[in-house]
């Protein structure tokens, strides 16, 4: 009896699962979505055919009976047929009346969920159509009360005849329309973020303002404040005197009113004001700077105050803005691949084995299965040492024929040992069905980045803004160029343009290069630059110099407005308390990311370690993080300094367990079994994780998506940078008697191969970046190579080594 029951309730089990399959099924979700949205138009194509053949076909539906409306023997006008005329007569007159248009909206807005088209949320959508259709029908009803008796039509349905009349019954005519105003406003503010803003700037009578004749008023403003503006009048038209005035909003002395004669000039202590014209185009990151068309914008942070403009929207200027749509992504066959329990039981049977063969006893043995690995968690029995059960790895390996296994001994929070051993039969953690989750859809991260999945198969997701930076090593074919793209995926999957911003470096040249066609959106780049994605070595030190000299202009801007931290700032600078007269801007977040820094430490040194150094250490309050990424995680790449901030960290396999103490700070990831296969560790924490794969076309097709839509004008502008490289002094500041001793054998050099490049002094002589951009600098002054050109090697003045020769015995 026991056998049927089991059998019976796997059975059942068996049949929820399959059913649960089909009903979760992307086929099913988006077959079930075209219905919908096919019917919302049958019934829509029913509702405005009613308006037109309603009269004629008003006695042939009242009374019609169930079988005609089955079996269609009656003919009306309607365009939908006799369905579509019960339907239509249905909604109109014994229903809602006219709002029933809204329960094809929302139909329509059910059906676009379905098919991924649209992120939406139905219980949100359904109390919007709900409560505005109960409204329209009591408020059409009530408006159009007379007339019902000579007409077809029911502007608000039986359904708002009769709650109108019971409503008017109980508190009269005036009560009723104080109701409907007052329910009208409730729903309005409901509605939109933007109805407040609007009625308190309507209740405070600021529209009147504008309206209303201006007196010269002008209030002092704080000795502090030492710019001044000059107000010109000029009236030849008229000898009467002109009245002007200046306001400060921050001051609580007396206001007292001035005369100025036409022609004369006063100087008023006030912050700069722009000059009254048209509106000027708008930036990106700043919010506009009057509040009143023609009116001048204020000039304290105190001015902006959000009850009159309403809230600052950073997403304005892209408001057509839409992020990438799932269905880019490729959803792969076996996501939902079945258990193999034959395989678990026979690793189980093995494990246990091996343990006795060698004299230990367990107590009990579990298996969790994952994507590409199972986790047995070993009982074992008192008085058993851990320290033999670790000894046994590779005899454990050798018994279960498996590619390399690994022993958490024992596992962190819990009294077990935990054998993690790789799955026969492998199963692809897609990308779609990580950004496809609901916890990553409905995660509230600043910056959310979903890597993959765990052993026990749940999305692993990690905030970047608390890492703060993260450090990414593993050999070559491995899975770290995916795991980037699943960074950068996760990111423009969940910010919107105005929110973030990128900084990609790429020594190889080939693994950003996909990400072109976003530089309006997303990148960010000097302003010489050519190219959005950085590849040449001496503009990845010139772009870092740039962060360190954004991230002390925006900690300036911090301490200004009295705030810790960018979430602070921004939330600031929305609620319109921070005046962007006075420098303040939206600021988005600045992710920088670094692939082959191995190949740049052995280039620059600490030409490239200092800055990233001083970026972790201070840019995380600002809002600047960096993921670093190397195949050779060895400790003359990845420093103490660099370890010492970037506490999180990311391994995918790598060669030798001193590769994997280096980025890990213990062995394990020379024990992964490669393909995506990682570790991530923060602290103390240390998690499997199995990477999500997005392969390149699925990368391209986002990228395409997102370039083909309207972007900003520009990249987003890094900060020049003008310290030491090339380009940093001017020729007129240099000293030629204080020449460097390689000057003369860089300028045969130059002139010999006719070109002016800072990287061809740096490989043939041998010199850093700050010193070969000295010495370019020291032949600009001479005259020997031209200024500099952007991205572009300098002009070669001097064609020929005698006249070379001749130039050199003269600065002698």
């Amino acid at each position: 009896m026991a056998k049927k029951a089991a059998k019976r309730n796997t059975d059942e089990e068996g049949v929820y699962t399959a059913l649960k399959k089909f009903l979760t099924n992307e086929h099913t979700r988006f077959i079930t979505g075209l219905i919908l949205f096919f019917i919302a138009i049958y019934m829509g194509l029913a509702l405005l055919s009613f308006f037109f053949t309603g009269a004629a076909d008003q006695s042939k539906i009242e009374n019609l009976p169930l079988s005609d409306l089955v079996f269609s023997k009656n003919s009306v006008s309607n365009w939908a047929g006799v369905r579509g005329a019960y339907i239509a007569h249905l909604l109109m007159n014994r229903w809602f009346g006219i709002p029933s248009f809204l329960i094809l909206f929302f139909l329509g807005s059910w059906g676009a969920k379905l098919m991924n088209y649209k992120n939406i949320s139905l219980i949100k959508r359904f109390l919007f159509c709900s409560s505005w259709l109960i409204w329209g029908s009591l408020f059409f009803a009530f408006t159009f009360v007379k007339g019902y008796e000579n007409t077809f039509l029911y502007l608000g349905g039986e359904h708002g005849y009769f709650l109108s009349n019971w409503m008017v019954g109980n508190i009269g005519l005036p009560g009723m329309a104080l109701f409907l105003l007052v329910s009208f406003l409730s729903l309005a503010i409901l509605s939109s973020r933007r109805t407040l803003p609007i009625l308190r700037r309507i209740l405070t009578f600021n529209w009147i303002k504008p309206l209303l004749p201006q007196k010269a008023k002008r209030k002092e403003t704080p000795r502090s404040e030492e710019e001044f503006v000059a107000v010109h009048t000029q009236n030849p038209s008229t000898d009467t005197e002109e009245e002007i005035y200046r306001t400060s909003p921050n001051e609580s002395k007396d206001v007292f009113e001035i005369t100025i004669p036409a022609d004369e000039e006063i100087y008023i202590p006030t912050t700069p004001v722009a000059p009254v014209t048209a509106p000027p185009a708008a930036v990106p990151g700043e919010a506009p700077t009057t509040s009143e068309p023609g009116a001048e914008p204020p000039a304290d942070d105190e001015a902006y105050d959000a009850s009159e403009q309403g809230e600052f929207d950073p997403k304005l200027d892209l408001s057509s803005y839409r992020n990438p749509t799932i269905d880019l992504l490729k959803k792969y066959d076996n996501s939902d691949r079945q258990v193999d329990r034959e395989e678990q039981t026979a690793n189980q049977k093995r494990i246990r084995q091996t343990l006795e063969n060698f004299g230990i006893s367990i107590a009990s043995i579990k298996a969790t299965v994952g994507p590409t690995i199972t986790l047995y968690e070993v009982v074992p029995d008192a008085g058993v040492r851990i320290a033999k059960i670790r000894n046994l790895e590779d005899d454990i390996a050798l018994n279960l024929a498996a590619l390399g296994i690994r022993i958490i001994a024992p596992m962190p929070g819990k009294g077990t040992i935990g054998i993690e051993v790789p799955n026969k039969d492998p199963q692809i953690v897609s990308m779609q069905s990580v950004i496809g989750s609901r916890k990553f859809q409905e995660c509230t991260y600043d910056l959310p980045v979903a890597l993959g999945k765990t052993i026990t198969n749940e999305i692993f997701m990690f905030d970047l803004c608390k890492m703060p930076h993260l450090l990414v090593a593993g050999a070559t074919g491995q899975g770290k160029s995916v795991g980037l793209n699943a960074v950068i995926t996760s990111l423009l999957y969940k910010k919107h343009p105005s929110e973030l911003k990128f900084v990609l470096v790429d020594p190889k040249m080939v693994e950003f290069s996909i990400y072109a066609d976003i530089e309006k959106h997303y990148l960010a780049k000097l302003p010489d630059m050519d190219k959005p994605i950085i590849t040449d070595f001496t503009k990845v030190i010139q772009t870092l110099n740039s962060l360190c000299k954004e991230m002390d202009d925006r900690y300036d801007l911090l301490m200004k407005a009295h705030t810790r931290n960018i979430k602070e700032y921004n939330d600031k600078f929305v609620k319109r308390r921070l005046n962007p007269l006075k420098g303040n801007k939206f600021m988005p977040y600045i992710v920088v990311i670094i692939d082959e820094f191995g190949d740049l430490i052995m280039t620059a040194g600490k030409e490239i370690e200092l800055p990233i150094a001083r970026i972790a250490q201070k840019a995380r309050a600002v809002g600047i993080h960096m993921i670093i990424a190397t195949q050779r995680p060895s400790t003359n790449i990845i420093t103490g300094t660099i370890k010492a901030n970037f506490p999180a960290r990311v391994a995918f396999r790598v060669s030798s367990m001193i590769d994997s103490r280096t980025i890990l700070d213990s062995p394990g990831a020379n024990q992964l079994i490669g393909r995506g296969d990682l570790l991530f560790s923060m602290g103390n924490e240390m998690i499997r994780v199995q990477c999500a794969f997005v392969d390149t076309p699925e990368v391209e097709e986002i990228s395409n998506f997102i370039g083909k839509q309207t972007g900003y004008a520009t990249a987003f502008e890094l900060p020049e940078y003008l310290g030491g490289g090339e380009g940093g002094e001017g020729g007129a500041a240099i000293d030629l008697a204080d020449r460097d001793p390689m000057f003369e054998e860089a300028a045969r050099l130059i002139v010999r191969d006719q070109q002016g490049s800072t990287s061809l002094l740096q490989r043939k002589l041998s010199l850093g970046y700050n010193r070969a951009g000295r010495v370019m600098d020291h032949l600009e002054a001479a005259g020997i190579v031209g200024p500099p050109e952007g991205s572009k090697a300098r002009q070669v003045l001097i064609q020929d080594e005698y006249s070379l020769e001749q130039l050199l015995k003269n600065l002698k």
